[in-house]
């Protein structure tokens, strides 16, 4: 098994941008997704405070220190939110055979707006997910389309909408704004997914593999369409995402149909007034955290 990180292409986070989600199908190995079952169903994994960096959160040698450590996904996770993230919460979502519900399709951290910053989460499936096991539904493309939570829970099904069926040990990695839904479990067998709230702790600006920077791949992917977007309406997601990529990217001249510049434009506009220098002080400096 390689050892170097594995980051991710332009093209590849561009698929993120507009997609709203990046799936690893069957990354993890055979023995640690034995070793996971096992785990998941004692309930044995550890409480993580708010906030608590990845090496403090998982000791070393640990189950879940040793998934984050694959290349592939250390350089998934590297690419997207950058070194040392701090976990915002894990947990252990599990589906009893037969249940007869489904999650309402919904996202997660309704306050959470920022339009030039995002969390991952990553959802890990340790073992094989049927289509009669009912996986979990993904909204393509919903992610910067701000809702409260639940909003959508009263949609039962939208065009283009996904129900993940994946081989053992595949990590799906999404946007924090996604929408999505655990389906109900059909199966004779109790399913297992593991999530884990990445926050970063640096700016999210060129963090992966950038030689292909300039690839046509990458404005194809970032002017896909999907299916439940309206013919006029849908135009709004572009936009965002236009300005998504931008701060990404650290292009501010990015576009596609001229929509974010032609929205920009502002001839003659008077330069913005020159900030009032603060007065000196003898008191000393108070360390700050930076939030960038």
């Amino acid at each position: 098994m390689p050892t170097t990180k594995q980051l991710l292409s332009s093209a590849e986070v561009a698929r993120f941008t507009a997609h709203g989600f990046l799936r690893l199908d069957g990354v993890v190995p055979r023995e640690m997704n034995e070793e996971a079952l096992g785990l998941f169903a004692a309930g044995t994994l550890p409480a993580v405070p708010y906030g608590t960096p990845v090496p403090t959160a998982f000791p070393e040698a640990s189950f879940t220190r040793r998934l984050l450590e694959l290349p592939v996904v250390a350089g998934a996770l590297e690419s997207l939110v950058g070194p040392d993230p701090e976990i915002d919460h894990h947990f252990v979502h599990v589906r009893m055979p037969h249940e007869g519900s489904a999650q309402a399709l919904h996202a997660d951290a309704l306050i959470d707006v920022r339009p030039d910053a995002f969390d991952v989460q990553l959802m890990y499936y340790p073992q094989e997910v049927t289509a009669d096991m009912g996986g979990t539904l993904v909204v393509p493309g919903s992610h910067l389309r701000r809702i409260n939570e639940s909003d959508t829970g009263r949609y039962q099904n939208l065009r283009g909408q996904t129900r993940l069926t994946c081989p053992a040990g595949t990590v799906l990695l999404l946007h924090h704004g996604i929408w999505h839904g655990g389906r109900r479990n059909d199966s004779d067998t109790v399913r297992h997914m593991y999530k884990i709230r990445f926050n970063p702790t640096v700016p999210q600006v060129r963090l992966w593999d950038t030689r292909d920077l300039d690839s046509p791949a990458v404005r194809e992917e970032l002017g896909r369409f999907f299916p439940w977007y309206e013919q006029a309406t849908g135009r709004l997601e572009i936009h965002n995402r236009v300005l998504l990529w931008r701060s990404l990217s650290a292009d501010p001249g990015f576009d596609i149909e001229h929509w974010a510049t032609r929205i920009a434009n502002r001839p003659g506009a008077p330069a913005a007034p020159t900030a009032t220098a603060a007065p000196t002080t003898t008191a000393a400096p108070t360390a700050q955290r930076s939030t960038a």
